[in-house]
């Protein structure tokens, strides 16, 4: 899209959105509408006069009210960004409310973009050690106390990646939850000679509120749904 400035809805004004909100002048957007528990807890902040001249929403609400989330604002024909987890085993009724509406969407469980690529690392990763059959896999993680599931989406998208890598054995996957730690990832390779071990740590949110608004400006003006790790080497 052009270098022109958007403007944003926040559905979800929680940790994420405010900081979205501070980094979004870097990123020429101007933040127009915010929406949370207090304007919009049975969805009456979704109305055509509240997204008026709005060029995408950033989504980062809850697994119980995404969904309903995704599909109000397809219908409004506004384009979405959206962080939250927990609702993917209803991506097919997303991806048809966006297709019926002919708008645009941009999902993921990070929008980390040093997470993403740390993905296409380990699914070449994964072909690789599907020819090595001494080698044992793990996949495991650490995130701050206060993270409620037991196994992040992030996580399970890495295990994903190593089997469409062609690996095929036993994958041993674990998790910690401790303290204030915003978020490791770490892929293993195990043989009575050596270790491999591939990881991602985020020192903060940032990285994800940064992936985030660089997707908003990219699906800005474009129609389908897509994951951001297909696009993530197209963003400017």
């Amino acid at each position: 899209m052009s270098d022109r400035e958007i403007n944003l809805a926040i559905v979800g004004y929680g940790k994420m959105g405010r900081l979205i909100e501070q980094l979004a002048p870097e990123y020429r957007c101007n933040v127009k509408l915010r929406l949370d528990i207090d304007n919009n807890a049975r969805f009456e902040g979704m109305t055509p006069e509240n997204f008026r001249g709005i060029d995408a929403a950033i989504e980062f609400s809850t697994p119980t009210t995404a969904l309903e989330n995704i599909e109000r604002i397809a219908r409004l024909g506004v384009n979405a960004v959206v962080g939250t987890t927990g609702w993917f085993d209803q991506m097919e009724r997303a991806r048809q409310a966006v297709k019926q509406a002919r708008s645009g969407l941009v999902w993921s469980a990070n929008f980390s973009v040093g997470a993403n690529v740390f993905s296409q690392i380990v699914a070449e990763a994964g072909r690789l050690m599907a020819q090595q059959p001494e080698y044992g896999a793990w996949a495991w993680e650490i995130h701050h106390a206060t993270k409620k599931d037991p196994l992040s989406g992030t996580l399970l998208a890495l295990v994903e990646q190593m089997k469409k890598g062609g690996y095929t054995k036993s994958i041993n996957v674990g998790s910690s939850r401790a303290g204030a730690h915003p978020g490791t990832h770490e892929i293993g390779f195990d043989s009575a000679a050596d270790t491999i071990t591939i990881r991602h740590t985020a020192r903060n949110r940032e990285g994800f509120a940064r992936g985030a608004l660089r997707a908003a400006r990219w699906v800005t003006g474009k129609k389908g749904f897509f994951d951001f790790r297909e696009i993530v080497n197209q963003l400017e």
